[in-house]
């Protein structure tokens, strides 16, 4: 069933958040059933921010596999916890796989990018995207040129709270930091954004 959440990953346009978080579990709906249907909707979204992080469509494909898979073992948790509790580990995921990336580049006598950690965990991959050929691809394409600059803290926290309409606490327990660092890292990354972007129209 995890494969079958996960085959759905990708095509999906970026923008706001498009599935609202899971309702109460109903007691008549199994909790693998439920689990389930939380999965199949999260997953496109998830697809977008481990690629958004990974610049690698089979790594950011795996390390949503995996995330699933953990969650398997939260299955009996309260239905309004997944939400969380997924972003969270999915997010741990994606910082393992850079971490052992750059781990491979010192032992192959490679340099880390330039800025460190955080600059390696960058936005998503230049591969065709049927759901970028809209009248908005040039500014989308701007947006992307623009988060990739910025460090890891504040992109997360600008693609959780304004990509994906997190609110602050949630975007708090996802990252694992108080909801004031969310606020100061998201004002950060608009200034910046604002900057880079205001010439253009």
């Amino acid at each position: 069933r995890v494969a079958r959440a996960a085959a759905k990953l990708g095509g999906v346009s970026t923008g706001a958040r498009a599935i609202a978080d899971p309702p109460a579990r109903d007691a008549g709906v199994p909790a693998e059933a439920a689990l389930d249907a939380f999965l199949a909707g999260v997953g496109p979204r998830a697809f977008r921010f481990a690629e958004a992080g990974l610049r690698h469509r089979e790594d950011a494909m795996d390390a949503v596999q995996e995330a699933m898979m953990k969650m398997l073992a939260y299955r009996e948790r309260p239905a309004d916890e997944w939400t969380p509790l997924f972003w969270s580990i999915l997010r741990s995921r994606i910082i393992d796989v850079q971490r052992r990336r750059t781990f491979r580049l010192g032992w192959l006598g490679g340099s880390p990018p330039p800025g460190g950690e955080d600059a390696s965990l960058d936005w998503a991959d230049d591969g065709p995207d049927p759901s970028r050929a809209h009248d908005g691809r040039e500014a989308y394409g701007r947006l992307l040129a623009a988060l990739r600059e910025l460090p890891r803290r504040q992109r997360e926290a600008f693609t959780l709270r304004v990509l994906e309409e997190f609110d602050v606490a949630e975007t708090a327990r996802i990252m694992k930091c108080s909801e004031g660092s969310v606020k100061t890292h998201l004002s950060r990354a608009r200034a910046a954004l604002q900057r880079q972007l205001e010439d253009f129209a």
